[in-house]
């Protein structure tokens, strides 16, 4: 009989990928720039992406769709380990959009699968993907879980975005996973935002996720005009972020990202 090691983070690496996703487009990997590849201890992150269109206005918002994917692993192949929170700063050059969206609470997506998920708050979702999981198990090797993940739009209220990330497992046992994400402003020097995901304790602890991808392109009318939930200018050529994510046992992966675009009268 196989029992779970006691573990935390099913969406490691996950929430950090969604969080840096849908927080701010300003930080999205265009698609000629090589992967992220960020080591902290024994720690792994890759990233990669892109955004669409990489030429953008110089000062005014453009409407971009993003997709990223990536992966977490142990340089020495063991189970990761938990993910406790991430902190995101991003370019003051990018920036969400949610006023006008239909949005949802984290009550109507607790206790629910993926389809009920969905059906709750159909109006309110900005991007999906999938993530897969590694369970840890004792004295067996990990078992692989995919789950389908999808972010719905929480609102705006005081000047702060709220984001549900929903996840649903069937190992060991049928649970839904919802991550909240907190977006305000800031002013910091390039950076104009600043995302905060707090993971909660998932699956019993047993599991960290080792693979995602995720897409959000998301264009809406409010008060009669075409909106676009992402957006991003280029005023310099480039668009940039200051990423760190905390693990429970106490390493900190943090990362500059740069990335170029073309700006246009």
């Amino acid at each position: 009989m196989r029992t779970l090691k006691g573990r935390r983070g099913l969406l490691a690496a996950g929430a950090l990928a969604v969080a840096i996703a849908v927080a701010v487009a300003g930080i999205a990997m265009a698609a000629k720039n090589k992967p992220v590849r960020v080591r902290a201890g024994n720690i792994e992150l890759i990233a990669n992406g892109g955004f669409t269109p990489q030429t953008m206005s110089k000062t005014k918002p453009t409407p971009i769709a993003f997709f990223a994917e990536g992966k977490i692993k142990t340089l020495d192949g063991t189970h990761p380990p938990a993910l406790k929170e991430v902190l995101l700063e991003t370019d003051k050059n990018g920036a969400i959009n949610v006023k006008g969206y239909p949005t949802c609470k984290e009550g109507a997506l607790q206790s629910r699968d993926t389809k009920h998920a969905i059906e709750a708050c159909p109006d309110a979702i900005i991007g999906e993907g999938k993530a897969t999981a590694a369970i840890a198990f004792t004295e067996q090797p990990d078992v692989l879980a995919t789950s389908k993940i999808i972010v719905f739009n929480g609102g705006e209220s005081g000047g702060v975005v709220t984001l549900y990330i929903h996840a649903y497992l069937t190992v060991p046992v049928p649970a839904a996973i919802v991550t909240t994400v907190k977006i305000k402003k800031i002013h910091h020097g390039r950076y104009g935002y600043l995302s905060t995901a707090s993971i909660p304790k998932i699956a019993g602890g047993a599991g960290s996720v080792v693979s995602f991808n995720l897409k959000v392109d998301k264009k809406y009318t409010y008060k009669g005009k075409k909106v676009s939930v992402l957006t991003a200018k280029c005023p310099d050529g480039k668009l940039q972020a200051h990423a760190t994510a905390v693990f429970v046992e106490g390493t900190h992966a943090s990362a500059e990202i740069i990335r170029t675009c073309t700006g246009r009268n």
